[in-house]
């Protein structure tokens, strides 16, 4: 769900998220012009407290309404709300298990969404139009998609 994608109220009924898998390399190579895929990172916790139920309903369909004209574009290749706890595994060979995130912290990832766009500039442009942008304490950040692992590691 979009709702889950950009981490928001549980409780709000919205349409399902619908994921599309990747296209293998190949394909991808053969068939789609030249352009480069993004992942953007959704930050903040706790953005809709405060809110009303209609403030938070909303933006939530303004969100869905950018999420669904990306996908119709064909730049919104998937995405997920991520749960608000995890494991930060650290250290030669995972010596260290910590929990995470920090619940405090305005850092904390809320989901993500790869995207599909010509370069960097317009990747960002995208992002800019991201309504959560309007609260305090959320952000996106912007990252490219490396295509190849590195070999020998």
């Amino acid at each position: 769900m979009i709702s889950e994608l950009i981490g928001i109220a549980p409780h709000l009924s919205l349409p399902p998220f619908e994921y599309r898998p990747l296209m293998s390399r190949k394909a991808k190579m053969s068939t789609q012009p030249s352009t480069a895929q993004y992942l953007l990172l959704a930050r903040g916790t706790h953005w809709d407290k405060g809110l009303s139920s209609e403030e938070i309903q909303k933006l939530m369909s303004r969100a869905h309404a950018w999420f669904d004209r990306l996908s119709q574009q064909g730049k919104a290749k998937g995405g997920q709300r991520l749960a608000n706890k995890s494991k930060i595994v650290s250290g030669k060979k995972g010596s260290s298990v910590t929990d995470g995130p920090i619940a405090e912290s305005k850092e904390a990832i809320a989901g993500y969404l790869l995207l599909q766009a010509n370069d960097m500039d317009e990747a960002v442009e995208i992002a800019k139009e991201w309504p959560l942008l309007e609260i305090d304490g959320m952000s996106i950040e912007v990252r490219p998609v490396v295509s190849d692992m590195p070999t020998g590691v």
